[in-house]
């Protein structure tokens, strides 16, 4: 089922989901499960599933470094297909403009289509390490808004080289990300509002917002994107604060303001357990008056880890 039916289905009531990270290369899946398990209580509709971008590596021959890319997290679709499969669950492999030529993108959403997962985040990704800013892969898609536009062609049968015409054409549900403190890279939040428009105008569906701290953002960035011709759903996106780290790690990584109550709690924290019961008690305050404003979706940045997850959720659903 989309994403959009199953808050069409819950006739107003908020809904709860989670993103996870695919384990390392080499690792188990069944440490994945069992960081999943824990969360079905809560009765999600859907999960989703990152995609790693590539990443080069340096491996020694004989004294030289050799320069290779590799992806440490493989396996988005096949995660997708497990978890489905499991769980009897909707799943959302993020797919990613950076790493990924058009017809690499082409072949994974047919492998989507053909395992029955009706639902996609288009997302442009992050620069690799080595970049400064972001760097178009040759062949892929430089923005969000035509990796949208690729996908919606495909569920028109709209493939890159041909068009099929056929009675089981894909039907995905695009989700889009959208910022309330605006993309690190944008101007404005009004320019970025703008792209944000284009990508629902080109075929998004839904927005999925990334991570905030100060609820009064989301609102405003809500009441902003409607005012900009945006009626889409936008699910708010939710990060427990779990180390001390975090205090600088995510203002720097994401351009994101930290509320100075919190930023106080956490200081007062005598260790990272602490900061951990902070980071929950913000999140289920966080959650309980997002939840009583009518979000459709409560989305929680579960980073592969579920015990702060379930501990907000308990008080939620």
């Amino acid at each position: 089922m989309k994403v959009t039916d199953h808050i069409e289905k819950a006739k107003g009531e908020t809904l709860f989901s989670f993103e996870i990270i695919p384990p390392l290369k080499g690792r188990n899946i069944q440490e994945l499960y069992g960081n999943i398990d824990p969360l079905m209580e809560f009765k999600p509709p859907f999960i989703d599933v990152t995609t790693s971008r590539e990443e080069y590596v340096y491996i020694d021959r004989d004294g030289l470094l050799d320069k290779k890319l590799t992806r440490m997290r493989p396996g988005t679709v096949g995660i997708c297909a497990s978890i489905k499969h499991k769980y009897d669950v909707d799943t959302v492999p993020h797919v990613l403009c950076g790493g990924f030529t058009k017809e690499e993108t082409e072949y994974l959403l047919v492998d989507c289509h053909y395992l029955g997962i009706d639902n996609v985040m288009a997302l442009r990704g992050d620069a690799m390490r080595e970049q400064q800013y972001f760097e178009p892969t040759k062949g892929g898609h430089p923005f969000a808004k035509s990796l949208v536009k690729q996908i919606q062609d495909l569920n028109c049968g709209k493939y890159l080289h041909e068009v099929i015409e056929a009675d089981d054409c894909a039907d995905f549900c695009i989700g889009v990300a959208g910022y309330p403190e605006k993309h690190l890279e944008a101007p404005s939040l009004k320019t970025d509002l703008k792209r944000l428009k284009e990508k629902v105008d080109a075929g998004a569906d839904y927005i999925v917002t990334q991570m905030f701290f100060d609820n009064k953002k989301y609102f405003e960035f809500v009441a902003a994107a409607k005012d900009m011709g945006i009626h889409v759903p936008i699910i708010p996106g939710i990060k427990p604060i779990a180390v001390k780290r975090h205090l600088q790690l995510l203002p720097q990584v994401f351009r994101i303001d930290l509320p100075q109550d919190l930023i106080d709690a956490v200081d007062d924290c005598k260790n990272n357990k602490e900061v951990r019961q902070v980071g929950i008690d913000w999140a289920i305050q966080q959650s309980k008056e997002l939840k009583a404003a009518g979000v459709p979706v409560l989305h929680y940045y579960s980073m592969g880890k579920s015990d702060n997850i379930k501990a907000i959720a308990r008080e939620l659903f």
